[in-house]
């Protein structure tokens, strides 16, 4: 990846770093020379020392107003936060994965409007709000009501399977379990999988140069990641 004037440096802010796919996603923004400051949100403190980084803990994402004022000065966020649907009933789902994604990105839009907001969504997620599948929809209506905000850019990524980072400490177990037959998968159905490496500089490098779609699938954030712009 080129090096971008200091004055179009990165400065985002991530959140979910407790989880796999935010902890991938800030670990590239860390190796990143592109990425001069990265912003964490935490329920409770994540235990990551790095010259670049703040974090605050912060328990309600439904209030931000005591940390409004810290929220400002970002032309990034990776929006990583999320729960599975598994045993979860549709309202309880619906309040956790749409209204407090939107409710931070109203938050944020207000305070940086030219910032380029990423949001983790899944495969399979239903634009259409119409499906017969809950988590699907609800992630549909998710992205549907981001693109709405007047954020400089807004991206919908779709992972598949994503193969861990080596070393990270939150990669979920049954994708320890899958981890070996990644080769197989790469191999068979390229477009279903992809490394969280790459989700994380795909994420980077939109921000950085766009992209001619605002939803990204497992093919296209293997493009993006992997592209070398001049």
């Amino acid at each position: 990846m080129i090096d971008i004037p200091e004055s179009n440096k990165i400065r985002a802010i991530v959140t979910g770093v407790t989880g796999m796919v935010g902890e991938g996603v800030l670990y590239e923004c860390l190796q990143s020379n592109n990425v001069e400051a990265v912003l964490i949100i935490n329920r409770k403190p994540s235990g990551i020392v790095h010259p670049k980084l703040k974090e605050i803990v912060h328990g309600d994402f439904f209030n931000l107003k005591p940390i409004e004022d810290q929220l400002t000065g970002y032309n990034a966020c990776y929006f990583c936060l999320g729960i599975s649907s598994v045993g979860v009933k549709e309202p309880e789902y619906t309040g956790t994965t749409y209204t407090l994604t939107l409710h931070v990105a109203e938050t944020l839009v207000n305070r940086n409007p030219e910032m380029t907001f990423c949001y983790v969504s899944g495969a399979g997620t239903d634009s259409t709000e119409n499906g017969g599948s809950m988590w699907a929809r609800v992630k549909g209506k998710t992205e549907n009501d981001l693109m709405k905000l007047p954020f400089r850019q807004v991206f919908a990524f779709r992972p598949g399977y994503m193969h861990p980072t080596p070393g990270l400490k939150n990669t979920l177990s049954f994708v320890k379990y899958l981890s070996w037959m990644y080769p197989f998968f790469k191999r068979f159905f390229p477009n279903a999988v992809s490394t969280l490496a790459q989700v994380g500089q795909a994420m980077i490098k939109v921000t950085q140069f766009g992209y001619d779609k605002k939803v990204l699938e497992v093919k296209d954030i293997k493009i993006v990641a992997d592209r070398q712009y001049v």
